[in-house]
């Protein structure tokens, strides 16, 4: 009788067996047993700790992957074992080695990681993708059947091509479609909407088919800010043709609200949902003419804080149900919802009001992926460090070579209260700064952030305010001091770089310090390495779910 000792048990053999015995460690022995005669073979008990070594010795052999190719590398990070190459792509069932992966515990605190930006032109420009070596030829709005007046406008603006989104859309509306886009920040999806109601609009008054001076489109966005933003593109389009824009916002009293009214009746009115409603309820305007609803930045107006507002608004206007009820004397509004991911629960809401499935819905390919012409880097900083790697960068970006120290910075926090402070010790280290947050009074807000966009500053504090739909083609660098709380805000957040006619070379530094934003950032890490969309996000509408009577039998 032979016995081999096995961990912590020991087996014994018969002689008229042969063993072959495997050494794979020092203090791990694996062996099997082949019979030299046709006996049945013995049952061999091993214990659970040598399984679970035996599991860990092939799940580390089976990581050994080599995901470093030649060419551009796509992440890059401190430990350049987890670099990962732009040609690189990871088989369907094959789990991504993260840069991130020990950022929970405290000893991670400098460890860094980069999504390098793997292309150098956004994915929304017309004509940026290549076939072969040959790229498409880029169209001009001409294409679009725009009236030539529109088009003069746009190139004294120096617009000239329309973007994929522009492209998209822009016929669907021209057709009477009511339309739910859904494309990435910064694609030129105000404008996508704006051209069409404008055209529309000069057409219809050319022929004398606009009737009584009344308000014939309405577009609700979720903030003063970005309300003053879109009326100054709509004056830009308007003024050569005659139209009339004005806005109301929240922030005032009823009285100012019919001062907007006394002035004259506007041809497109922008306004924020809060002023809308109050001027409805009171009588103020009359959207019985109404031949268009446009909602931007539709996952804010649909989030629960909007939407009560949203539907008394919409309950306000008759929307069309199909393309021809948007024509002649008797028709019905166009509802165009706009904005950069699908909001939740919008099948809900737009099913009281219209058939969803006349809606036409346009997605964007890069619909919340992250954006291939932006560089995105993930710092794990202590929370007390990061005012001082804050400093670092602003000073770092002054001093680069060919910079003249005009690039714009946005930095983001999740609270007011620490934008004040943070603002305190931005002018202790003598960094000029200006600030933003939701606690401002309207007025003050809308004059920060007109001198951040005229170059009055090139740092601007701010709180998600700042993050829906504002143009911020001035900026290059987004900082996250504190790390978004969904996946929703990093999207708008980090587009506020690299947008259609902004600067080139945008970046966003993220500062994660607490366990929680680890996790958020896994996910990103993830998604970047499988160049999938982030988890979690809308990507479809849904049809509201059918409401089951009770019935006493």
């Amino acid at each position: 009788m032979w016995f081999l000792k096995v961990g912590y048990a020991t087996l014994a053999l018969p002689r008229v067996y042969r063993t072959k015995v495997n050494r794979l460690s020092n203090d791990r022995v694996y062996f099997s047993v082949c019979p030299t005669s046709p006996e049945e073979l013995p049952v061999i008990r091993v214990p659970r700790s040598v399984q679970n070594h035996f599991e860990k010795v092939k799940q580390s052999r089976s990581k050994n992957i080599n995901t470093t190719k030649a060419g551009k590398l796509l992440i890059q990070g401190r430990n350049a074992s987890l670099n990962q190459s732009a040609g690189y792509t990871h088989a369907k069932f094959e789990q991504p080695i993260l840069c991130s992966k020990g950022w929970k515990h405290k000893k991670s605190f400098g460890d860094y990681f980069t999504v390098n930006n793997i292309k150098s032109v956004a994915p929304f420009v017309a004509g940026s993708e290549e076939e072969g070596d040959i790229k498409k030829p880029l169209k001009t709005f001409h294409k679009l059947h725009i009236s030539g007046e529109l088009v003069e406008t746009l190139e004294r603006l120096n617009i000239t091509h329309p973007t994929t989104v522009q492209l998209q859309t822009i016929p669907k509306v021209m057709r009477g479609h009511n339309i739910l886009c859904a494309a990435e920040t910064g694609s030129g999806k105000t404008l996508s909407y704006l051209l069409p109601i404008v055209h529309r609009l000069h057409l219809d008054e050319e022929q004398d088919q606009v009737g009584p001076r009344k308000i014939h489109a309405v577009v609700v966005v979720p903030s003063r800010e970005l309300a003053e933003q879109v009326a100054s593109v709509s004056r830009s389009l308007c003024s050569p043709l005659g139209l009339v824009t004005r806005t109301v916002g929240g922030g005032r009293g009823v009285g100012h609200i019919r001062g907007v009214f006394k002035q004259g009746v506007p041809d497109i009115l922008v306004a924020t949902p809060g002023a809308l409603v109050k001027a409805l309820r009171r009588r103020c305007l009359d959207l019985s003419y109404l031949s268009f609803l446009v909602v931007d930045e539709a996952d804010t107006m649909f989030d629960p804080s909007f939407a009560d507002m949203l539907e008394d608004i919409l309950r306000h206007t008759d929307i069309a149900s199909a393309p021809g009820e948007t024509r002649g004397l008797a028709r019905k509004a166009q509802l165009l919802v706009v904005g950069a991911t699908f909001p939740g629960g919008v099948g809900d809401v737009l099913a009281q009001v219209t058939d969803l499935g006349s809606m036409v819905v346009i997605k964007s390919k890069m619909l919340h992926f992250l954006m291939p012409h932006v560089k995105q880097t993930f710092l794990k900083v202590r929370g007390q460090e990061k005012v001082l790697e804050l400093n670092h960068y602003l000073k770092r970006l002054q001093q680069e070579d060919g910079r003249s120290g005009g690039d714009a910075v946005l930095v983001f926090c999740n609270k007011s209260a620490t934008v004040n402070w943070l603002g305190y010790s931005m002018e202790e280290m003598g960094v000029p700064h200006a600030r933003l947050q939701g606690e401002m009074p309207a007025l003050v807000r809308a004059g920060i952030f007109q001198s951040f966009q005229k170059g009055t500053t090139n740092v601007l504090l701010c709180t998600d305010v700042a993050s829906r739909g504002l143009d911020t083609s001035r900026v290059r660098l987004v900082v996250n001091y504190d790390f978004p709380e969904t996946h929703t805000d990093y999207i708008h957040r980090a587009g506020r770089v690299g947008r259609a006619g902004g600067c080139e070379g945008g970046e966003v530094l993220s500062f994660v310090t607490h366990p929680w934003e680890v996790e958020l950032v896994q996910k990103i890490e993830t998604a970047a390495r499988r160049r999938t969309t982030l988890p979690g996000m809308e990507s479809e509408i849904r049809e509201p779910k059918p409401v089951i009577e009770e019935t006493n039998v």
